[in-house]
């Protein structure tokens, strides 16, 4: 198990292009499953979720071939229909494949899904949505057993405007007899990305990206050949770098639109932001304001950005407070960042944090993937050594952060676990 060292210190500067969004190339792999015929997915990030997925995808009968950032899949034969524990366990995204077999095969057994723990994320919101959708749907030994003959179109209202929940009721209902209506669907830019993929397969969705998707049921998609969005968590993370480390970078192919809240709050730390025509460049400040944060659903401040901000308000001066909205034990990562000199203190879904001068490098543990992002990032401002050990965890969403941060003047290695 490998192990990131990280000689802090230096400021940040260059150029670096973002990599496609793990967060929509996951679902856009499970929407493979909804048409027979051979898929084209451009710019898919090289990352240990993607490998999970399309592991799962060939034990269901789809056959990949990948090359570099281009994927190849042939869904002629679902021979399948069964997603096991032994994946599905170690990622949560490995339940997007429920949907896609149930509209196309009338029948799907799927695990229990895993993951990070960050929370408990419970999968009733799809399969309350299913059944609305006119599915049979039992528990089994922990695997979710779906049937239906034909699904049939449906107003669905979801509690909350859970991500996975949409991506796999839209994907569901795509093939479904009539009319569907998801109500208090998320908004999120993957699902846009989703709909975008899905409506060149020959599906009828409108209002992708507000909280009221339609779709009109076909009784039958085509292949698609689509090219996957930037990931705008990434850029974010790249975005805070540069603002902590008080360096200059160009983060290339960074999509403004998707990040107005980080950018706000990176304005409102004291950094310059320039969004411009093939990316967005930060200049950090000499001096970071402290800021008030509350995460939330999409267009709200990104939960998957939450940690990398704590990394740069450790250096604030002053008094922050982040407010976790979303998940409810998404604080791991408070206890690491403190063992680096950070002060910070939880309430209940706040974390109060009081500006320090510095941070000193000590070892430090991951305990999930934006966790990770946010120990790299805080060992980067760091006086001495940092050693961020159990970065198997960043390998699943970050494509070669460490060679990336390198280009940047980063000091930084990835080693083998001692």
């Amino acid at each position: 198990m490998d192990k990131i060292r990280i000689r802090g210190g230096r400021p940040l500067r260059g150029t670096v292009t973002v990599s496609g969004a793990k967060n929509a190339a996951l679902p856009l792999l499970c929407a493979c499953l909804l048409a027979p015929g051979n898929h084209q997915l451009d710019n898919v990030p090289q990352l240990r979720d993607i490998r999970t997925t399309l592991e799962l995808l060939g034990l269901l009968g789809v056959r990949s071939r990948q090359d570099g950032h281009r994927i190849e899949l042939n869904a002629d034969a679902i021979e399948n229909a069964e997603a096991p524990y032994e994946l599905v366990r170690t990622m949560r995204a490995s339940v997007l494949v429920l949907g896609p077999l149930l509209a196309r095969l009338g029948y799907a057994r799927v695990s229990l899904p895993g993951g990070c723990a960050i929370g408990a994320r419970p999968i009733d919101l799809h399969l309350k949505g299913l059944e609305a959708l006119g599915a049979e749907i039992r528990l089994d030994h922990g695997y979710v057993e779906a049937r239906a003959d034909r699904l049939r179109g449906a107003r669905i209202y979801l509690d909350i405007p859970t991500v996975g929940g949409t991506e796999n009721l839209l994907m569901a209902a795509t093939l479904a007899e009539g009319h569907t209506v998801i109500e208090n669907a998320a908004c999120e830019p993957e699902i846009v990305d989703l709909a975008a993929a899905l409506t060149q397969m020959g599906a009828r969705i409108e209002g992708a990206g507000s909280d009221t998707i339609r779709i009109d049921g076909v009784t039958r998609l085509q292949p698609m050949r689509h090219r996957v969005m930037a990931d705008r968590i990434e850029a974010g993370t790249f975005l805070v770098a540069a603002a902590m480390t008080g360096g200059e970078v160009l983060v290339q192919g960074a999509e403004p639109a998707c990040l107005d809240a980080v950018l706000s709050k990176l304005r409102q730390c004291g950094a310059l932001v320039d969004c411009r025509p093939d990316g967005i460049a930060v200049q950090g400040p000499d001096v970071l304001a402290p800021l008030q944060i509350r995460t939330g659903p999409y267009p709200a401040f990104p939960t998957d950005m939450q940690a990398q901000f704590m990394a740069l308000l450790v250096r604030a001066q002053g008094a922050s407070v982040i407010t976790e909205n979303v998940f409810e034990n998404r604080f791991m990562h408070v206890c690491e960042l403190q063992r680096l000199g950070a002060r910070i203190r939880i309430d209940g879904r706040q974390a109060l944090i009081e500006g320090v001068p510095e941070l000193l490098g000590a070892p430090v543990m991951a305990t999930d993937l934006r966790a990770s992002a946010c120990l790299v990032l805080a060992g980067l401002a760091a006086g001495n050594t940092t050693e961020v050990s159990r970065i198997y965890h960043l390998d699943r969403g970050y494509e070669r952060l460490e060679d990336k941060l390198r280009q940047l003047g980063a000091d930084i290695e990835r080693l083998p676990a001692d």
